[in-house]
């Protein structure tokens, strides 16, 4: 069934309106009609959604459903994953976004390391984030998510080791020595999972060389947890979604 977010605004009484995109999208793209169903996420519900009116102006779309019943969310993780990606070439970020979506991720936040081969440019950073942010709405609404992820504008190396130094547990992957187990970690690490508080966890990857020895040396000043994701040498593009996959397993499945 198709999936859509929406705000406590947008619902009036047992009628919800949606705009924009979303109204696009199910009118023209979709081509829905009057008596099919959607499901939306507005605040901490999912409501299930009868379509009932479309607007005969297709230049500012709306659509109006009738709620037909909700339940309350249940689809996102019992803690908070923010991935710290740094920059990767080609269009590798995409990927990263919208599986890191799927398996979880609340927060994508890129970030320069000294081994990125590719650089910010910033007369483009606001099209790119822009476009970015596209991608996780719709990874969200294909997987069912209740929220839609964030994913912020590029930081510096320094600046990304700041943020992530906020986080209840940080995850440094890294391939070097001195690393223990993910499986360690998450076993005698991990704060207390609370539904009230969820804790924060910082999952911070390289691009395709990795860090040097300076930012690792960084980051174990910070007190982060030097991690290793096993025997094998993950690309850039399969380590966030492995060791989301990961946290999953362990505190979802």
């Amino acid at each position: 069934m198709p999936h859509f977010f929406a705000t406590l605004a947008d619902v009036d009484g047992d009628l919800i309106t949606l705009r924009g995109d979303n109204a696009h999208h199910i009118a023209f793209a979709l081509r829905m009609a009057a008596g099919e169903h959607i499901t939306v996420s507005c605040g901490t519900r999912i409501l299930d959604c009868e379509l009932t009116s479309f607007s005969p102006d297709k230049s500012r779309p709306w659509v109006e459903a009738r709620i037909c019943g909700e339940h309350p969310m249940d689809t996102e993780p019992p803690y908070r994953a923010v991935l710290y990606q740094a920059l990767p070439k080609g269009d590798k970020l995409d990927t990263i976004i919208q599986k890191a979506v799927e398996c979880g991720a609340s927060a994508v936040i890129p970030f320069e390391s000294s081994r990125c081969v590719v650089r910010v440019k910033p007369e483009a950073e606001e099209r790119k984030t822009e476009r970015r942010r596209r991608i996780s709405e719709e990874a969200a609404k294909q997987c069912g998510r209740g929220i839609i992820p964030e994913v912020y504008p590029t930081l510096s190396y320094e600046a990304m080791l700041q943020q992530a130094a906020k986080a209840d547990l940080v995850l440094f992957c890294y391939e070097a020595e001195g690393t223990v187990s993910l499986r360690s970690l998450l076993t005698e690490k991990m704060p207390a999972v609370s539904c009230e508080t969820p804790p924060t966890i910082a999952v911070i990857v390289g691009s395709e060389g990795g860090f040097s020895p300076e930012e690792a040396d960084a980051a174990r000043n910070l007190d982060f947890c030097m991690v290793g994701l096993g025997k094998r040498i993950l690309r850039c593009e399969t380590a966030p979604p492995f060791v989301l996959a990961c946290l999953s397993y362990q505190f979802e499945l």
